[in-house]
């Protein structure tokens, strides 16, 4: 068992997460951050990393991917601990320090919580294929954390939507060649999406291969070989594979958090728009997860409550210290 102490525990590491980070730091509060998946970003990352944003205050236009990497740029002078692909199983109040349990057996005394985990805990939706976790890790990836990672490789990518697209798309620009799997021979993306997507297949750079699924992994030592494929008739295909990438959507679900005595509407939590507290004294919730009359469910949105957020917990952990509100051009940056 490890054991962490910190002033706030963030539970998600999206997009309102990350910028909590950041507003908590610049009240001298240091976060540690627990997310159920591999790396920071969530939705952004998992679902639209290449697709465009326009409604995000001072960029008219800005990837997922990009807003992200931004958000853990400036999150980064207050030094927060991640702790990737497990959920907080649990949390106990003892006098005024929460004691918070994960997945992987981790215990983090926090003077308060954040939950920031957007519609809930979610990961990736796994194929059913014998000896997956064999390779999970090492040869098999849910998430793109950098693009490096995959240069001169033989990728297979698996799925319809616009995150199997948008990655091939991407990756074809380095791999030494990517194969695209889908079950039927139409994808589930934008109109310029498909364009490009033909493209590249004229380039010889992706191929498309369908109407096939995933079959079966064939490698040693959790590094693939090859992946075979299948039609509904039987047809067998085995392609040459340094990297499978499945993107068959997120498996979303409150999880444990369902059971922990917060006050739920519609499985997101019911909290005062004023300080962003849920029912339970000392844990907050900001972004898509948190709910009160008139919400907006967008992503400046949960900014401005992560704000709200960070200053109402520093003057309940400091109910006797004046605070006097200064701008960040007037306060700049201190470094916990």
């Amino acid at each position: 068992m490890s054991f962490f102490e910190t002033d706030v525990v963030i539970i998600g590491a999206g997009p309102v997460g990350l910028f909590a980070i950041f507003e908590c730091g610049m009240l001298g509060l240091r976060c540690h951050v627990v997310d159920a998946l591999e790396s920071v970003g969530g939705q952004c990352s998992a679902l639209y990393p290449e697709k465009p944003i326009y409604d995000i205050p001072g960029f008219p236009k800005v990837s997922g991917a990009d807003l992200i990497h931004q958000l853990e740029i400036q999150a980064s002078p207050f030094h927060p601990q991640y702790h990737f692909d497990q959920e907080v199983s649990s949390f106990e109040r003892k006098e005024r320090f929460f004691y918070v349990q994960t997945s992987k057996n981790i215990t983090i005394k926090a003077r308060s919580i954040i939950i920031a985990a957007g519609g809930g805990a979610f990961g990736p939706n796994r194929p059913p294929l014998d000896h997956l976790s064999e390779f999970e890790g090492k040869s098999v990836f849910y998430l793109v954390k950098s693009r490096e990672n995959f240069r001169n490789k033989k990728i297979t990518i698996a799925g319809g939507g616009d995150s199997a697209l948008d990655w091939a798309l991407s990756l074809s620009e380095i791999a030494e060649h990517v194969n695209l799997i889908h079950r039927r021979d139409k994808f589930r993306a934008s109109p310029e999406s498909l364009n490009q997507l033909q493209q590249k297949v004229e380039q010889g750079l992706i191929s498309l291969v369908v109407p096939y699924q995933l079959k079966a992994l064939h490698g040693k030592e959790g590094m693939l070989d090859f992946v075979e494929v299948a039609t509904l008739d039987g047809d067998l295909k085995m392609l040459p594979t340094d990297i499978l990438l499945p993107f068959f959507g997120l498996a979303m679900h409150l999880g444990p958090l369902a059971h922990w005595g917060l006050d739920l509407e519609s499985n997101h939590l019911k909290i005062n728009p004023v300080t962003m507290n849920t029912n339970v004294e000392g844990v907050y919730a900001i972004g898509d997860i948190a709910t009160y009359p008139g919400k907006l469910k967008l992503i400046l949105t949960g900014f401005a409550e992560a704000a709200s957020a960070a200053h109402a917990i520093h003057h309940w952990l400091n109910p006797d210290k004046i605070m006097h509100f200064e701008y960040s051009t007037t306060k700049g940056i201190h470094e916990l």
